[in-house]
């Protein structure tokens, strides 16, 4: 595990696993929006000249993780509270449970539907292609949903673990967690992931199957001023 990669999650998932699709301008890096609204930076001394301006529309929100610019201008760099990172060092036990399917393109509206009730800032129409997405149905619904989002050659995040209220308790959520953390491990890759201390029942529920705090991560987002002028479009 390189732990410089792990504390850089978006910039090393930009430069490495999804360089393909990244938007850069020097020593800063983003998805295109359809993807997600996640930026990177090399450093926090990292050159924004330009970069911002170039890559976040007038108006647009941004989040980044782990490391931020000590002074972008041109907008608003709001923190806030520290997430928490977990990694999940060796296999779990399997949890027993309905069938797992992978989600295609043909599950698109059902997975933007259950993630706009847990994740309405952060899933977008195209997430679904940074990585593998798996759920199980239940009464022809989408009653739970587990993702690959950020990667790097050796480490995999994983994301999107929610299951539709109407459905909780039931242990879809485990399941899901132990199925792809355990493909991953078998893989090469370190399962990683972030979830916010103040959801405290899922941060128990990873901890319980598994996970182990590594660090607490900063999270900061960052909002270009309506009208700062006209950017070059960038498309994917």
């Amino acid at each position: 595990m390189n732990p410089a990669e792990l504390d850089n999650p978006f910039w090393s998932a930009l430069c490495s696993r999804h360089r393909a699709i990244a938007l850069r301008h020097g020593d800063v890096a983003r998805y295109p929006a359809a993807f997600a609204p996640f930026l990177g930076v090399a450093s926090a001394e990292a050159d924004m000249t330009g970069a911002l301006a170039s890559l976040v529309e007038p108006g647009e929100s941004v989040y980044l993780l782990g490391v931020a610019p000590s002074s972008p201008r041109g907008g608003t760099l709001e923190a806030f509270a520290p997430l928490a990172q977990m990694v999940c060092p060796a296999p779990m036990a399997a949890v027993d449970g309905p069938p797992v399917i992978e989600l295609t393109a043909a599950h698109r509206a059902d997975v933007l539907a259950l993630t706009a009730l847990v994740y309405p800032h952060y899933f977008r129409p195209r997430t679904m292609e940074l990585g593998r997405y798996f759920g199980i149905y239940q009464d022809g619904r989408l009653a739970a949903l587990i993702g690959e989002r950020l990667g790097m050659e050796a480490q995999q995040e994983i994301s999107a673990v929610c299951t539709h209220p109407d459905f909780i308790g039931r242990g879809y959520a485990r399941r899901l967690l132990a199925l792809l953390s355990n493909d991953n491990l078998e893989r090469g890759r370190l399962p990683f992931l972030h979830v916010s201390h103040e959801n405290r029942r899922a941060e128990s529920m990873y901890e319980r199957m598994g996970y182990r705090h590594r660090r607490d991560i900063g999270f900061w987002s960052w909002h270009r001023a309506p009208g700062a002028g006209v950017i070059r479009r960038l498309a994917a």
